[in-house]
């Protein structure tokens, strides 16, 4: 694993470039092998929905190291158990230090469960329902800068009012763009990063 902070100067090698916020080995590691690559399994577009729901007011590094510990308290993301917490299941979250311990987010992990089982009855998977918003393909977008990345888009805003309307909470459209990203419904690795163009491959298959 290269760390762009302590670069080897004696190498004669190019580095690796990378989209500027992957600093650190564990946002290195995210970078190279998650953030951007389509995603199709309901379990796991469950996981980083609830991800990027606790993520919101703090940094995704922060929601980063304690993933493994969301994925052991939260009974890895499986929406059919999630949905049965009750209030003892809800106040046990509230004592794990592992987690965040914010009592909405808390709280709307069951509701949000719920929602997403209801969606996964009607269209079949979450997953059919979800990339209708890219019309099934990623959407290759042309950053050259962490300046051109926006927030929010037309796709994410559609996202978070539908979901809205189907009774989801933390699902903002800021919140929504940032899980576009990292589940490859968008391609927002800047043009000279080298996983803009293999994350490009992935999604035009």
């Amino acid at each position: 694993m290269i760390n762009l902070a302590t670069p080897n100067v004696m190498s004669t090698s190019k580095p690796i470039a990378r989209c500027p916020w992957a600093r650190g080995e564990q946002y290195i590691d995210y970078h190279d092998t998650e953030w951007g690559v389509p995603v199709h399994d309901d379990r796991l577009l469950f996981e980083y929905l609830l991800l990027e729901g606790a993520q919101a007011g703090l940094s995704w590094e922060t929601v980063l190291k304690k993933r493994e510990a969301y994925r052991l308290a939260f009974d890895n993301f499986e929406p059919e158990i999630v949905a049965r917490y009750g209030a003892a299941k809800k106040r046990a979250l509230l004592a794990n230090e592992g987690i965040v311990r914010n009592r909405l987010k808390i709280d709307s992990a069951p509701i949000n469960a719920a929602a997403f089982l209801n969606v996964q009855t009607e269209h079949g998977s979450f997953d059919a329902y979800l990339w209708r918003f890219v019309d099934g393909r990623p959407l290759q977008n042309v950053r050259r800068s962490l300046k051109d990345v926006p927030a929010r888009t037309i796709e994410s805003d559609a996202l978070s009012k539908d979901l809205k309307r189907r009774g989801f909470k933390f699902v903002g459209t800021t919140i929504c763009y940032a899980f576009m990203q990292a589940v490859g419904m968008v391609n927002d690795h800047l043009t000279n990063c080298f996983r803009s163009r293999a994350v490009k491959r992935l999604g035009a298959r």
